[in-house]
């Protein structure tokens, strides 16, 4: 890996690898949200768009083979390799007498898909899982749409090194809405970047009143339909605190440099502020669908990706300062951020494992943030400190596994205490 000097890892105005005529995609975490709807997107424009192949888990086959035969890819990747019997089955009642996609299975499949050839890899997997595949197809040369924003956030001096100008295009909403608005002005002319945040179902709420939530209450997401995990770590506002890292590691901006708002209409995706005072917005409906056009087929913009606002119609946006007493997450992630090393990566483990406690009834809502923050600072300690750019991946998964494992510790020992 070269030396580069830092850049922006998504920049508007450079254009990595651009083709002409129709983009072959490979397409990972296929079975998922974001997977579902980039097929649908890519189903609804066959002169743009190509699906080479798809990964998945492996818990929804069906749908999997589904997807390969109306896609008609070559090969197929399930990460499970117990789910290759359900999948070879799902396939054949297909195909018929038609010749099967090739199917890989093991926890590298995604990795070899994301190095094949291709031009775009979208990487829509669930997780830090989702780093060997970033780096895989960063390595390959591949442009990569990332929706996997563990992976740059456990692994950011590991993408930084590997990645060329231009060569990520972000498709979490927050981040293209950035993206696209900085091509407004130069990078010098940027003086800070504002994250958007809807505020989740506790917007307003105390520290006090959010002790006796319950996961029910964590899952009603006012404005957006999502997994369990995020949907908890919105309530939280963890997925801001995970966003505030990514903006600063996607473009190279100081951490000082970024806000968070709160916006509960969820219309603004996020702003840049430039220093002649210019404000430029991003605004559609709340929807994934442009931003996935956005990460697969930059710099062309998909006619009718996503619905548009009716400006016949009134309506309120409004802006709210975040509320960190009630919400100490983002403050969090920005000291894990400015750590760096193998922090990011310890906070991520801890929170994902608190909120499997959480979901479970094993931890409280407040004591989330409380175990992650503790199990954070006993990371703090130099025989646990990261080693900045000498990061590896085993650094990495090393990190989490402690950082799972002493936020079980930790979540055991609130549930006893709770009992006793």
């Amino acid at each position: 890996m070269s030396d580069r000097p830092p850049h922006p890892l998504a920049d508007p105005h450079t254009l990595f690898d651009a083709v002409e005529g129709r983009r072959d995609i490979v397409v990972l975490g296929s079975t998922g949200s974001i997977g579902t709807q980039a097929i649908d997107l890519v189903l609804r424009n066959p002169d743009r768009f190509r699906v080479t192949a798809l990964s998945a888990a492996g818990g929804r086959v069906e749908l999997l083979a589904e997807q390969a035969h109306r896609l008609r890819v070559p090969v197929v990747a399930v990460a499970r390799e117990d789910a290759v019997p359900a999948l070879w089955e799902a396939l054949s009642s297909r195909y018929g007498t038609e010749p099967l996609p090739e199917i890989l299975a093991g926890a590298d499949a995604a990795t070899d898909l994301a190095a094949s050839e291709c031009h775009t890899v979208l990487n829509g997997i669930t997780g830090s899982i989702g780093l060997r595949p970033t780096l895989a197809a960063l390595a390959a040369g591949r442009t990569l749409a990332l929706a996997n924003k563990e992976s740059l956030i456990v692994g950011g001096p590991l993408v930084k090194q590997l990645a060329r100008p231009g060569q990520i295009i972000p498709v979490d909403s927050e981040h293209t809405a950035i993206f696209q608005a900085l091509g407004a002005g130069t990078r010098a002319d940027v003086r800070k970047l504002v994250v958007t945040a809807s505020g989740g179902p506790f917007r307003g709420r105390t520290r006090a009143e959010l002790d006796t939530v319950t996961p029910a209450d964590a899952l009603a997401h006012p404005t957006w339909a999502m997994g369990p995990v995020i949907t908890v770590n919105s309530s939280t506002l963890v997925n801001k605190g995970l966003e505030v890292i990514e903006a600063h590691l996607l473009y190279d901006v100081p951490f000082d440099r970024i806000e968070v708002v709160v916006h509960p209409q969820s219309y603004v995706h996020s702003m840049v502020e430039f220093l002649d005072g210019s404000t430029i917005a991003q605004a559609t409906p709340p929807d994934m669908t442009g931003s996935i056009a956005i990460g697969i087929g930059w710099p062309g913009r998909v006619p009718d990706a996503a619905p548009a606002f009716d400006w016949t119609k009134a309506s309120t946006w409004e802006f709210f300062p975040l509320d960190t007493e009630a919400f100490p997450s983002v403050g969090l992630a920005r000291h894990v951020g400015e750590l760096g090393g193998t922090a990011p990566a310890v906070f991520n483990a801890a929170n994902e494992e608190c909120v499997d406690a959480f979901l479970t009834g094993r931890l409280p809502f407040n004591g989330i943030m409380d175990t992650v923050t503790e199990v954070v600072a006993e990371h703090g300690t130099p025989v646990r400190q990261g080693r900045g750019t000498a990061l590896t991946v085993a650094d990495v998964l090393e990190a989490e596994s402690w950082a799972r494992a002493r936020s079980r510790e930790l979540a055991a020992k609130a549930t006893a205490e709770a009992r006793a």
